[in-house]
């Protein structure tokens, strides 16, 4: 009888352990075998219409809901919003205008993403009620990866209390040109390896409070001389020397569970001469998937920064990033650019220049997200925030 005991805890022990092992290849896998045939049987089922909304997340105008972003989540069923400060006057109107969004998606099965600039530093959007948490370039130089993880939770937090399911940060760029006009003190710093492990950790404590992290601006804007909200920069590298330095951070990422990567308006001629990389297959497909291994979701940058507008119609623009291998198109201003897009979104797989198995698949890629994040249409109810206030100042103190 002991034998046999001890056979059967043994044989428990090895499942267990086998399982674990699965469980971890799972979360480290971006689309886990026990849902894809679910999820692409789901996509297979919506109009394309729907798929092409998913596509895209787009910026509103005000702080209350209005006509105009009823129609984009009704009509044009788009996959989420930004907001900006401009949208935000603080914690109570923010959560309503949250829960109103969802409100009017509740009858879409794949709620939004609900997404902010929320670096801490420059770039925060929070209201007066909330204490910012300092930029990354203080953080870097504490070289305390236990510091850039309580970060992480506690922007995390932040969000969580704000009604955000998605933060588009960390900055992961290696701030080695110091006439960066744009990025600066959002990196972590100038040493490849410092900013990785500070964003990784930083990266991994949003995650751990069950907000979706993008990393940003692949394949790295911190060796520029031009503002790419302005206009279109150029970085003059080759594979090898990004290899060296630029792409430390985000290969690191990947390896260490990376769920969405933006892309850059930054124009590299020696990868692509002819488009950034937010709109190069060479960037998109070639490196950050093909040679990677990167398999979530890719979003660009914001289409409506000059980069993009002073070159191309966004419409183009978005086309192009489409094909090159985006998941999503990034809109944050102009909201009736949203429906210019989407119809040509549209109109450019009728007409077959976008292939619709290409949209299936980042669909598929989108919806995974949501579901591995659990997203839903749930209220969020009125948070109070000043414990983690007390704890933002903390590390403050600590940094100043």
């Amino acid at each position: 009888m002991m034998k046999w005991i001890s056979i059967t805890i043994t044989a428990i022990l090895i499942v267990g352990a086998l399982m674990f092992l699965i469980n971890v290849e799972d979360k480290q896998r971006y689309r886990s075998s026990d849902n894809i045939r679910e999820i692409s049987a789901k996509v297979e089922e919506m109009s394309l219409d729907e798929k092409i909304g998913q596509l895209i997340v787009g910026g509103i105008d005000g702080t209350e809901i209005n006509n105009e972003t009823k129609d984009m989540i009704e009509h044009y069923h788009i996959g989420g919003v930004i907001l900006f400060a401009d949208n935000i006057e603080s914690k109570t109107q923010t959560v309503n205008l949250m829960n109103d969004m969802k409100k009017v998606n509740e009858n879409n099965p794949y709620p939004l993403l609900l997404g902010v600039d929320e670096e801490g530093g420059s770039v925060t959007r929070m209201p007066e009620e909330i204490t910012s948490l300092p930029p990354s370039g203080s953080i870097g130089k504490e070289q305390d990866q236990e510091l850039a993880f309580e970060v992480g939770t506690l922007l995390g937090k932040q969000m969580q209390g704000l009604g955000f399911n998605l933060d588009f940060a960390p900055v992961l760029d290696v701030n080695s040109n110091p006439d960066n006009p744009v990025i600066g003190d959002r990196s972590f710093g100038d040493n490849p390896d410092i900013v990785s492990d500070m964003g990784i950790q930083t990266m991994k404590g949003i995650q751990s409070e069950g907000i979706i992290s993008v990393v940003k601006h692949f394949p790295g804007h911190g060796d520029t001389s031009e503002d790419s909200h302005l206009e279109l920069p150029k970085v003059d590298k080759s594979l090898k020397e990004l290899l060296e330095v630029e792409l430390v951070p985000f290969e690191k990422a990947i390896s260490n569970g990376a769920d969405v990567v933006m892309t850059a308006h930054i124009l590299l001629p020696q990868m692509d001469a002819t488009y950034p990389a937010s709109m190069s297959e060479n960037m998109i497909t070639g490196l950050l998937r093909d040679d990677m291994g990167f398999n979530g979701v890719v979003i660009s940058d914001d289409l409506t920064m000059g980069a993009i507008t002073e070159n191309f119609r966004i419409e183009e623009a978005a086309i192009q990033s489409v094909k090159a291998g985006s998941d999503m198109i990034l809109i944050a201003h102009h909201p009736n650019a949203v429906t210019s897009v989407h119809e040509a979104l549209k109109a450019a797989v009728e007409n077959g220049d976008i292939s619709e198995v290409n949209i299936n698949e980042s669909v598929e890629r989108i919806i995974h997200l949501k579901r591995k994040y659990k997203l839903s249409n749930e209220e969020t109810p009125q948070t109070y925030f000043q414990w983690i206030n007390e704890k933002v100042q903390e590390i403050l103190n600590k940094v100043s």
